[in-house]
C-alpha cells in the first residue's frame, strides 16, 4: 500500500500507471466524485495552460523536402547528393 511522503507525495503503483498510460513528467488530475476522488492523466500543458505542441503543428511554409529539411537542419545542406550516389556503387567492389 503506498504511503504519502512528508511533502504530500505519492507513488502510484506500475499497475495503475501502465492502466493510464502514465509516463515520467505526464500532468495528472484528482476530480472529487460521490464515493472519493479519481485520478486522471491530462493532455500536456504550458504553465499558462496552453497544449505546449500547439505551435508546431500544421504545414511548414517551405518548398523543400523532408530529407532537404532535415539535412538543413543538421547542418548538412547543400551537398551534392549524386557524388555520394556514385561512390556507393562503386563501393560493391567491381573492378
Amino acid at each position: 500500500m503506498p504511503r504519502v511522503t512528508t511533502k504530500g507525495q505519492v507513488t502510484i503503483p506500475k499497475k495503475i500507471r501502465d492502466a493510464l498510460g502514465i509516463k515520467p513528467g505526464d500532468e495528472i488530475s484528482f476530480e472529487e466524485t460521490d464515493s472519493g476522488y479519481r485520478i486522471r492523466k491530462e493532455d500536456p500543458t504550458t504553465a499558462e495552460g496552453d497544449d505546449p505542441f500547439e505551435k508546431y503543428r500544421g504545414s511548414a511554409d517551405s518548398d523543400e523536402t523532408m530529407p532537404e529539411r532535415m539535412r538543413r537542419l543538421r547542418g548538412e545542406y547543400p551537398r551534392n547528393v549524386s557524388d555520394e550516389t556514385d561512390s556507393d556503387a562503386n563501393a560493391g567492389g567491381d573492378t
